[in-house]
Order: C-alpha cells, then sequence, then structure tokens
C-alpha cells in the first residue's frame, strides 16, 4: 500500500556560506559555494524516506521539475533514493526546474529566495491522472506550500475520499491561504512561529504566546492538532483541550537549512507507522536537532538510526 504520500516543491539549491549576511544593497565577498538537492516538497520526502523505522512505509512523492539538466539530474537522485517511489515526480516541458538561492552566515542563519520554475506547473489535472487506486491507498498525506494552492487542496480532497489524514507545513504562508477552506481539511498542521502568527493574527514570541496561537487557529479553522517548531526551543503541540512541550536537544548548529522539512517528514513517517503521537513528535525533534549539526538541506537529513535509539549523543545533549 502507498499508505504515505508527500506533495510539494523540488528545488536545486545553490547554496553560499558567508560570515554574515548582506543588508539591502550590500555586496558580501567570500564563502563557499555548493549545489544541494532541495526544495521543500523534496526535503520532506527523503527527510520521511530515510528518518523512517524499518516498520515504515515507502514514500511516495508527488512533484514536477523542468525538462533542463537540473530535472534530469535530481529525479536520477530520487530514484535511486532507498524507500522513495521517485514515479510520480512529472517533467514539464518548456519549464526550468526550481532553484533556491541560499545564503548561510557563521552563526547558521540563512536567506532564502525561490525561483519556482515547474513547481508552479503541478497542477490539478495532474492530480486527476494519478491511479485512483494509489490515491485510494493513501492514509497519511504530508503538503507544503512550494506548489499551487489550488493543487494542494485537490490532492487533500481526494485523498480524504479514501480516508487519509492530512498533515499540512503552511509554509510560505500564501495571503490566500488564510481565509481558505482547505485548511479546514487539515488534521494536523505544523506552523513555525512566524506561520502561526499569520495564521492566528497575533504575536508569538515565545512559549505561551505560541500556545495561545494554536488554540486560536483551532478555534479559526477546526483543526485537530496544531505542532508550532520554535527552532531551539523544541516545539510546542496544541490539541483543543490540552497543550504540552517537547524542547530540543542542546547542539552546536552550523546550518539550520531545511530543519523544518526534517521534522515534518520524520513526524510523517512515524505517524504511519502507527507510532504514539507524542513519541513520534520527539522523535522528529531529534531528527531536526541532528539535522543543523550538518550543512546543506539532503545532504544535512540522518537515518532512523541515527536518532532513534541514542546514537549520537555527542551531538544530542539532552
Amino acid at each position: 500500500m502507498n499508505r504515505l504520500m508527500v506533495i510539494g516543491s523540488i528545488n536545486l539549491d545553490l547554496v553560499l556560506e558567508t560570515n554574515s549576511l548582506p543588508t539591502p544593497g550590500e555586496t558580501v565577498l567570500g564563502g563557499t559555494f555548493s549545489r544541494i538537492n532541495g526544495g521543500k516538497g523534496a526535503n520532506q520526502a527523503v527527510a520521511a524516506a530515510r528518518g523512517g523505522s524499518p516498520e515504515c512505509p515507502e514514500v511516495t512523492f508527488l512533484a514536477a521539475v523542468g525538462d533542463d539538466d537540473f530535472g534530469a539530474r535530481v529525479v536520477e537522485d530520487y530514484q535511486v533514493e532507498c524507500r522513495l517511489n521517485a514515479s510520480h515526480i512529472l517533467t514539464k516541458t518548456g519549464f526550468s526546474t526550481g532553484v533556491a538561492a541560499i545564503l548561510v552566515d557563521q552563526h547558521a542563519e540563512n536567506m532564502i529566495c525561490v525561483a519556482p520554475g515547474a513547481n508552479a506547473e503541478l497542477s490539478v489535472a495532474d492530480v486527476d491522472a494519478i491511479d485512483p487506486q494509489t490515491l485510494d491507498n493513501v492514509e497519511l498525506l504530508l503538503a507544503s506550500m512550494e506548489v499551487p494552492l489550488k493543487t494542494i487542496y485537490a490532492m487533500i480532497k481526494r485523498c480524504k475520499v479514501g480516508g487519509a489524514r492530512v498533515i499540512l507545513n503552511p509554509a510560505p504562508v500564501v495571503p490566500e491561504l488564510i481565509d481558505h477552506p482547505i485548511l479546514n481539511e487539515v488534521d494536523i498542521l505544523t506552523p513555525n512561529e512566524h506561520e502561526a502568527a499569520q495564521l492566528a493574527a497575533r504575536d508569538v514570541q515565545d512559549t505561551e504566546s505560541a500556545i495561545e496561537a494554536g488554540r486560536e487557529i483551532i478555534r479559526k479553522y477546526g483543526i485537530q492538532i496544531v505542532v508550532i517548531t520554535l527552532g531551539a526551543e523544541g516545539v510546542v503541540v496544541v490539541e483543543s483541550a490540552s497543550s504540552y512541550e517537547v524542547a530540543a536537544p542542546q547542539v552546536q548548529a552550523i546550518d539550520t537549512t531545511a530543519a523544518g522539512d526534517c521534522f515534518n517528514g520524520v513526524l510523517a513517517a512515524q505517524i504511519a507507522a502507527g507510532v504514539d503521537f507524542r513519541e513520534a513528535v520527539g522523535l522528529a525533534v531529534k531528527a531536526a536537532s541532528l539535522s543543523v549539526t550538518r550543512r546543506g538541506a539532503q545532504t544535512s537529513l540522518p537515518v532512523y538510526s541515527e536518532f532513534a535509539s541514542g546514537a549520537n549523543t555527542d551531538r544530542l545533549m539532552f
């Protein structure tokens, strides 16, 4: 069964590491350059494939690339990624593959600018063209916001017909999302503090205000569970009648790129495997904390054995 499916973007990340991030109009010299596979959807799909236990299902990934060298390269990479079904990565003729320009400073903070390319061409028709049996077998769908909202909505509604649960990572929060009926279809919402603030229309500055924002999101949209990621502070989980915190391990972060994607992918993989929700959140926090000790997007994503049984405890200090 295709019990876990991910829909989202594929980008080629062009990463420049430098001592400081430029201000508008400023040129900063120095640093190293690398090209790394990325995109929120792809990061989350790979994180789920690598970060699932042996009991976790294969991850099926719906995405689009351009008919260029970048697209051919990343499709080849995903075809050999263990436990990742890349048969639904589509090639869009006449479009470029998505590209993200990423600047990372010495404090592991980053700035990102994305040219979506083929990601913007993933369509409702592409969802309709998928074999119905594939979508009927989806038990959990993970979606993020770097592909068209109407396509995500169509995918969610179609998977809901078969009884799937839906995790939506609302990143980035596009203006039309705030009042869109898609949020009424979501079971688990996973914003960071900035996205939670936008959806709740209130400031999020600490754990207490994050919990209040989560409650407001539940009130507004009827979502069952809101998980707000707070970076080095861990996460807060808000349900209709309760809330709790899951602290992050103390680590020496060198690059926070894809940490949120790592969290979402591992969380989805653990839920799909039937792991208790609170335990699944804890494993996802550990995986994300390990990812920030490594450089790059998908190059930073750990495998299950690295965070599930106390491995790498020299990096994960509680």
